[in-house]
């Protein structure tokens, strides 16, 4: 192959994983649980307006939960993150030494 060619070549690849995870998650949860509804209902109302109505309802109430749930766990995740920030600022503050040899190891 050409050195040329290669040099100028930029692969891109996927850095992190978790918004390919929750869009399988979701789109898993978000197909299985309404089509179990419908089927639960079918068996047990004769009315298909009632089971269209829970059907919408399951949807939307399973998009705010999953919305929600996404919204508070990156939320955490960084909180998280920035009191282990602040604790790690705090140690190199007060206990350097124990820091550096930290590092060393």
């Amino acid at each position: 192959m050409n050195t040329h060619l290669r040099r100028h070549h930029v692969e891109t690849h996927l850095k992190s994983t978790d918004l390919l995870r929750d869009v399988v998650i979701g789109m898993s949860d978000g197909l299985t649980v309404p089509f179990a509804l419908a089927a639960g209902l079918s068996g047990a109302v004769a009315d298909s307006r009632i089971i269209v109505i829970a059907g919408i309802a399951e949807i939307c109430a399973g998009s705010i939960a999953m919305g929600l749930g996404g919204y508070l766990s990156g939320k955490t995740e960084q909180d998280h993150y920035k009191s282990e920030i602040k604790r790690e600022y705090n140690e190199v503050e007060n206990l350097r030494e124990v820091e550096i040899s930290e590092t060393k190891e």
